[in-house]
């Protein structure tokens, strides 16, 4: 017999699906992130003929020139179109970033070492911490991107089926982690380089030499790893399974566990890891190294500004490790092969990339991302909006736009160009900016029907509940996302007053 669905108030349940209704059929309504882009492209065209033609200047706040709006509807604009649009695209930073990180991650996910770190970390794991131990592995699920979502939740549900607890309880758990959690991690992941990427390009309206590093919101993200753990498993075991109450249903699930010869592969990586990285400390602590500055410190240093190749020669050494011991890898060809293969997955970036790239660009050569940025940045503080309550509003303003647009990528390559010029006039580093950006897209992951996994997730769900819906899968996953954004934020909050660097060498403020 199934476990019926969670009992919800009759007024609250209709008033939720009519606005997770509204929500989906508003989101359905807009074209596809590629055309967004696009048609906001072809927008900075027009906007930039008619401001241009108003005669409408700007002085740049960093070097004090007077910028006119510059039309794309003339003979320069024209030009500059079709000269750049390759530029714009090979030379966009999240471009090269992300490929190159993802030919070491891509290589350690075919290969089929993410896939079983995953499985052997949380089988393994003590029942009085497996609660723990799903969040802890779906948030560091991100590592092996969308893959995560088809593999933890599942995994999860029978992890708890087979202890005696109440498998949707593990399944929201898994979910939640992988889903809510997505943009945390202890390691440098493929996310980290995209947005940094991004932010680069954005903040170069205001000061072209700054760069927004993958690893500028590293210790933050290691904190909230900790943080959404501990907060995840409490909520899983407080609020969700006494919610659902014991599960009467039974269901043909077994777990598979791990083969003696992944036990070893993995081992095999792990002590291959530990070497690359006792490599890399030893050149690092050297005297006079090259990674350090020429003060001998390490932030900033080529250490930090160089950090994507060194991870990507870290997956590469700990995939091949694993491949070669499970005889995926018997040969050098086998390499570049599912580097390929994960090259292939990243087609739809790339594709959205072309169109983003152009749209950021006209922005800034218009100058209308610095004319936007500097009005923008002179009414909040004509309304004496510049302090931390106009970076949470920014923020939940993501978590809003969040329900419409899922891509995390295509939601900053939209929102950065404004808001990391705006907010840099207002003296705020653009990492920080990126990290309020980071908790509001991650927070409301679970909840928006735009996501795709959401009905992956939900046909999981159905295996140990016939009777379930969208509205019970989102009653069950609402909890998680509105106390992990709350925690979020004091967490964002708390490291901003107390000075808390959010990566090394980054504040709240420009330096």
């Amino acid at each position: 017999m199934s476990q019926p669905q969670p009992n919800l108030d009759p007024n609250q349940s209709k008033l939720m699906y009519r606005f997770l209704n509204g929500i989906e059929r508003a989101g359905n309504k807009l074209p596809d992130p590629f055309f967004i882009f696009v048609y906001l492209a072809a927008f900075v065209i027009l906007l930039s003929w008619l401001i241009s033609s108003l005669g409408v200047s700007v002085v740049h706040p960093g070097t004090g020139e007077e910028l006119p709006v510059r039309s794309l509807v003339s003979g320069e604009g024209l030009n500059y179109i079709l000269s750049s649009m390759l530029t714009n695209f090979t030379g966009f930073a999240p471009l090269g970033l992300v490929l190159t990180m993802m030919l070491g991650i891509g290589l350690a996910e075919k290969v089929g070492l993410l896939e079983s770190a995953i499985k052997k970390s949380i089988l393994n794991a003590p029942k009085s911490l497996i609660t723990y131990a799903v969040i802890f592995i779906g948030i560091l699920g991100n590592l092996a991107s969308d893959a995560a979502f088809v593999l933890i939740p599942p995994l999860a549900a029978m992890v708890f089926y087979t202890v005696g607890r109440h498998p949707l309880a593990g399944l929201a758990a898994g979910f939640a982690g992988v889903g809510a959690g997505f943009t945390a991690n202890i390691f440098i992941a493929g996310t980290d380089a995209l947005l940094a990427g991004i932010s680069t390009e954005a903040a170069k309206a205001v000061d072209p030499n700054i760069i927004v590093t993958p690893v500028d919101n590293w210790y933050f993200m290691i904190v909230s790893v900790v943080i959404l753990s501990i907060v995840g498993a409490l909520i899983t075991e407080k609020i969700i399974e006494p919610r659902l109450g014991t599960y009467k249903g039974k269901v043909d699930k077994a777990l598979e566990e791990s083969s003696p010869l992944e036990g070893r592969a993995l081992r095999n990586s792990a002590i291959a890891g530990l070497v690359y990285l006792g490599l890399v400390a030893l050149v690092l602590f050297w005297p006079n190294s090259p990674l350090r500055n020429e003060d001998g410190g390490i932030v900033p240093s080529p250490f930090l500004s160089n950090i994507v190749p060194i991870i990507l020669f870290f997956f590469i050494t700990v995939a091949v490790a694993y491949g070669v011991t499970v005889k995926k890898i018997t040969g050098t060809k086998d390499i570049p092969k599912y580097m390929a293969e994960a090259m292939k997955d990243m087609s739809g970036y790339i594709v959205l990339i072309f169109a983003a790239a152009q749209f950021i660009a006209y922005f800034n050569w218009s100058n209308l991302g610095t004319w936007v940025a500097v009005n923008g940045a002179e009414f909040l503080t004509s309304i004496d909006l510049t302090g931390l309550p106009v970076v949470i509003g920014f923020s939940m303003l993501t978590a809003l736009l969040n329900l419409l647009i899922f891509s995390g990528s295509a939601q900053w390559a939209l929102e950065a160009p404004v808001f990391i010029p705006m907010m840099m006039l207002l003296d705020y580093h653009p990492a920080f900016i990126q990290a309020a950006y980071r908790i509001a897209d991650s927070s409301t992951n679970i909840i928006t029907p735009l996501n795709p996994y959401i009905l992956i997730v939900l046909a999981f769900m159905r295996e140990y509940d016939k009777k379930a819906g969208l509205g019970t899968l989102i009653s069950l996953m609402l909890p998680y996302t509105i106390i992990f954004y709350t925690i979020w934020l004091v967490l964002l909050v708390a490291f901003a007053l107390l000075g808390i660097p959010f990566g090394p060498g980054i504040g709240v403020y420009l330096p």
